[in-house]
């Protein structure tokens, strides 16, 4: 599962990154605490890639409100070709997701939530294998989009039972449709020395806080 993330990559890194033409209302960086239904960064390929913002939060045609129907932030790797809401998109409209970090929380026996910053090993940008769907009722229009999620790797199992699924440059292509069929294989837990993870400060368990220190590592876990 993917619940909270943060972007700090500069807008004109992550053209260069993608090789992507950017639109002109792309969100507002860097953002350590970014939540469901935040607009995000999002990576599609229409007669070439493009750089566009999207909400956080997969709207299905037949959804007649924003909040018609059930939250969709995640995608389900194992039902994603299935599912009434994804199926298509998941064949015809797949996007990449840009972030440098996301949380998730384990619990104490007093049910105390207690929140981990994952992040790669080698310190380049996350990108998540996402799905995206247009959206429009009643003169209210957006561009939405969900994680592709999977089983966690051994190390993420510690945290979570699930984890988003992790994408390398060299298969951008091939999610994004621009390299023919095969987009399910990439649909797996990433290698478990991809990813790095520690406790930070509770602060980020309000989806209000912002700033460079929710993703500093927690000095004294007490």
């Amino acid at each position: 599962m993917c619940g909270r993330f943060a972007i700090t990559l500069p807008d004109d890194a992550m053209v260069q990154l993608f090789a992507a033409t950017p639109s002109n209302d792309l969100p507002e960086g860097p953002r350590y605490n970014v939540c469901p239904t935040n607009s995000v960064h999002v990576v599609i390929s229409d007669e070439g890639r493009r750089l566009k913002a999207m909400r956080w939060g997969f709207l299905p045609h037949w959804y007649k409100t924003t909040n018609g129907g059930p939250l969709l932030i995640n995608a389900r790797s194992e039902t994603i070709a299935e599912k009434p809401a994804f199926k298509a998109a998941c064949r015809e409209r797949r996007c990449l997701i840009p972030t440098t970090g996301f949380y998730e929380w384990t619990k104490t026996p007093e049910e105390e939530r207690l929140p981990w910053y994952i992040h790669r090993s080698d310190g380049e940008p996350l990108v998540f294998a996402g799905v995206w769907q247009d959206w429009d009722r009643d003169g209210e229009a957006y561009s939405t989009c969900a994680i592709v999620t999977c089983s966690a790797n051994d190390p993420m199992s510690a945290i979570h039972k699930r984890m988003p699924v992790v994408l390398e440059k060299e298969t951008w292509g091939k999610w994004l449709g621009e390299e023919g069929k095969g987009a399910a294989t990439l649909m797996m837990p990433a290698v478990d020395d991809l990813l790095s993870f520690y406790r930070v400060d509770k602060a980020v368990n309000s989806n209000r806080a912002a700033g460079p220190q929710l993703i500093e590592p927690l000095e004294d876990d007490d």
